[in-house]
């Protein structure tokens, strides 16, 4: 089995697939790629299954020495790509000879590219995922110097056409579906959304979206007992500002969710970088 040696980190790259389905009930968060359509279109350049597992990084990029040659594509955020120190493409799948160090630079535009491997990266799965989850812990560690990744036996596959990818958001547009506590808002609070003007706040991670902005005012004083949270729950703690959850949010939450941002979406909210402005549009049944 070929392997991947970490020769250089980055501020955060982590292993993620389509993430752990079906076991909210026992607590255990989704995870998974925050970029799902960067991680398909990865997989589809190297001839992976859609779920096979790869290397998200953030903002910093990752490099890697290959043990055995290897067929690698990233996609994501655009950045910079290099084997065995000469430039390579983006977007496209690149040979990487035995032996070779293949570096993905930090991120030129967005926030997360995504690295994939013939094969996968073949760690071990756990409730049905190889991903890493930061807010549980589950899954593997987030990459260090001189962690070694397994790759799997490379099925080739028939090459197809890569769909393009949308260019990472100047401008965050994220539809909003209503409840299931917008209630707990004035009418004038929820009616005025759109009009509202936020930023993508620092403090944003793999857990949520945060947002910088105008504070939403309540109809209703006090907080709700814990309740189950879905991805792309918009919740509004007590400082006013929405917080959109992301792959690795919590399964329960107790303060009031103004409403659910639909998974479509939630890819651009993974390439929003701080500062990015933020917009969200109702949606009527």
């Amino acid at each position: 089995m070929s392997e991947l040696v970490v020769v250089r980190p980055g501020p955060l790259t982590t292993v993620q697939d389509l993430g752990r389905r079906g076991v909210a009930h026992l607590g255990v968060p989704r995870a998974g790629a925050l970029d799902g359509p960067a991680l398909l279109a990865a997989n589809r350049l190297v001839g992976n299954e859609p779920g096979a597992a790869a290397l998200e990084t953030t903002l910093g990029g990752v490099a890697l020495r290959a043990s055995a040659a290897v067929l690698i594509a990233v996609t994501g955020a655009p950045a910079p790509v290099r084997v065995a120190g000469r430039p390579a493409a983006w977007g496209a799948p690149v040979a990487v000879p035995a032996g070779a160090v293949v570096e993905v630079g930090a991120a030129t535009h967005g926030v997360r590219s995504y690295l994939a491997v013939a094969g996968g990266i073949a760690v071990p799965e756990l409730f049905g995922s190889r991903s890493a989850d930061l807010l549980s812990g589950l899954g593997p560690a987030p990459l260090a110097v001189g962690t070694v990744l397994p790759v799997g036996p490379a099925h080739p596959r028939p090459a197809v056409e890569l769909v393009p990818l949308p260019a990472p958001p100047g401008e965050l547009v994220l539809r909003l579906r209503p409840g299931p506590r917008a209630d707990w808002f004035t009418p004038e609070a929820v009616a005025g959304l759109p009009r509202q003007r936020y930023r993508v706040a620092g403090a944003s991670n793999r857990i949520a979206l945060r947002t910088e902005g105008p504070p939403l005012p309540r109809a209703r004083t006090g907080e709700l007992p814990s309740e189950g949270m879905v991805l792309g729950a918009v919740q509004v703690p007590p400082d006013g500002r929405p917080v959109v959850f992301l792959a690795d949010h919590p399964t329960t939450g107790g303060y009031p969710v103004i409403g659910v941002v639909p998974a479509a979406d939630l890819a651009g909210a993974a390439q929003a970088r701080p500062g990015v402005p933020v917009r969200f549009l109702l949606l009527r049944e």
